[in-house]
């Protein structure tokens, strides 16, 4: 009887991981880390772990999805600072004009990155350096998420 039950159990679960198909599952991972990098308060790291969870052979598009929209969040934020930033100082700006754009590989982080990447815009940086600096931070941590889930 208890064999029966965990094939009624694992029955469930297949059929539910049928409701939400690959296809689905990385269009709304690709919104969900898009909105994650703007001010919306959300983890995309959440989305990618449940993602992983319910679709682990698809571990490199997943990350390289929540990566490209996390990083197309980033670069948003990054033309507001371009184009419709006031002429007031930031607190991130002159750190970014010192260093540059290889300082977006932080971009990643909570808070902090937000600001770094406003600040890019507003020091009118190169923005494919901005994209790739800031996509190689995001990726990297995006692979240790997927790590973590898949182990």
């Amino acid at each position: 009887m208890c064999f029966a039950g965990a094939r009624r159990i694992l029955g469930r679960t297949r059929r539910s991981r049928g409701l939400i198909g690959a296809e689905a599952s990385l269009v709304t991972l690709l919104g969900w880390s898009f909105l994650a990098s703007t001010l919306v308060p959300i983890s995309s790291e959440a989305a990618l772990f449940a993602v992983l969870k319910l679709h682990a052979d698809l571990a490199w598009p997943a990350i390289g999805v929540a990566t490209l929209g996390n990083t197309l969040g980033g670069l948003t934020t990054y033309l507001i600072g371009r184009y419709i930033g006031s002429k007031k100082p930031l607190t991130q700006l002159e750190r970014v004009r010192r260093h540059g754009s290889p300082l977006l590989v932080l971009a990643w982080l909570p808070f902090v990155g937000d600001a770094l990447c406003l600040a890019a815009g507003w020091a009118k940086l190169n923005w494919i350096a901005v994209a790739l600096w800031s996509a190689a931070g995001r990726f990297a941590r995006y692979w240790l998420v997927a790590q973590g889930a898949l182990w």
